[in-house]
């Protein structure tokens, strides 16, 4: 690499970089916005144009809030958690292609930060970060409560991380690759969500519990355990973790558009060429995003048994079975002169069949056992 591609490169993070900031804004902004809706009120209105510098004046205030540190903590650990509650989610972004290749002083530059051929693991890897940013803030703290809410924290992000990955697998062997870019491109007629929606699901439900989203936000439980995890932190400390708590929301929102949603492809006019990729890409995030604010502004938060049941008794085994169906459609195409369109249909049907079942059973169970407790 000459100077050239090293400045081309400084470019593409620095771009990244500030971009999620201005995201960020808007992320907060819009989620007020669209639950206030949902609860029949105005939301923010005083700070900017209907309120549009309300988060601006948030982190102002934030900042120069006292930061208080508790008389028992570590304080090394508990300096160091917020910030990796916030580098995971800026690594994961890194290898998520946002465009395609375009031109630049007669270079080839790929519109992501770095382009790995092994991506999908570099997803799964980073992801997985986050959840020691939560124990450690935990227990560095030198408290009850926000200990038990690391370790709720540390059970409930292991149990989904699971499903998670079977998600990956399976649009894994689909694509045939484990190249985000690749994946991409495997999406040109037709985009993996319809083929492999089982998966989509499962993925988007682990990623709900991942980033600690209702209704399965159990490690910030005001009700039980005072604030959670982040109980002890106040000032720039307590910022750092709400500001990482929307960059996950946004990142596994990414990943799901890239995997899933065609990425970055979509219909474009011949005019401003390498903004097009750019602004479908966005716009299926946010689709997302909304999806999961409305989650929030809809549905309560689940009991902890039963969060952690559904995590391993329900999607974990949907996740195997659907990988298995995968692998059978990617392969006995080949095997019996067979066609995929066929066997993905029998394989829908199957997953179907065992959503239901998932569905009825528990339900079955808290019916039996609540029969017993009666009699």
């Amino acid at each position: 690499m000459d100077w050239l591609d090293w400045i081309l490169l400084v470019a593409r993070v620095l771009i990244v970089f500030v971009a999620l900031l201005l995201i960020l804004l808007i992320e907060i902004w819009f989620e007020r916005k669209w639950i206030a809706d949902l609860q029949t009120r105005k939301g923010p209105m005083r700070a900017g144009p209907r309120g549009i510098l309300i988060t601006l004046a948030d982190g102002l205030k934030v900042f120069f809030k006292e930061g208080i540190t508790p008389t028992n903590a570590e304080m090394p650990l508990f300096v160091f958690a917020p910030a990796l509650a916030v580098i995971p989610a800026f690594l994961t972004f890194a290898v998520i292609p946002f465009g395609p290749t375009i031109e630049v002083f007669g270079r080839e530059v790929p519109m992501q930060v770095a382009d790995l051929n092994i991506g999908v693991l570099w997803l799964a890897a980073t992801a997985s970060i986050g959840v020691y940013a939560i124990v450690l803030a935990g227990w560095s703290s030198g408290s009850n409560y926000p200990l038990l809410g690391g370790v709720r924290a540390s059970a409930q992000m292991i149990s989904y991380e699971v499903g998670m990955s079977l998600a990956f697998v399976a649009v894994v062997m689909y694509s045939g690759t484990l190249s985000l870019n690749e994946v991409v491109a495997s999406q040109d007629r037709i985009w993996n969500v319809i083929p492999q929606l089982p998966a989509f699901l499962i993925y988007f439900v682990c990623a709900l519990a991942e980033t600690n989203r209702p209704p399965f936000d159990l490690a910030e439980a005001e009700s039980e355990l005072v604030a959670g995890f982040q109980t002890e932190y106040s000032g720039m400390r307590f910022a750092m973790f709400y500001l990482a708590e929307y960059l996950n929301a946004f990142t596994v929102c990414a990943i799901a558009t890239t995997l899933f949603l065609g990425g970055w492809r979509g219909p474009a006019p011949d005019f401003l060429t390498p903004l097009w990729p750019v602004l479908w890409f966005l716009a299926k995030v946010f689709a997302l995003f909304y999806v999961m604010v409305w989650i929030r502004g809809t549905l309560p938060r689940v009991r902890y048994d039963r969060l952690m049941n559904f995590g391993w008794k329900v999607l974990i085994p949907l996740g195997l079975v659907w990988v298995m169906l995968t692998g059978a459609v990617v392969v006995l195409p080949e095997e019996f002169d067979l066609r995929r369109g066929n066997i993905l249909t029998i394989a829908a049907i199957a997953a179907a069949v065992i959503i239901v079942l998932s569905l009825v059973w528990p339900a079955r169970e808290d019916r039996t056992s609540e029969e017993v407790g009666r009699r």
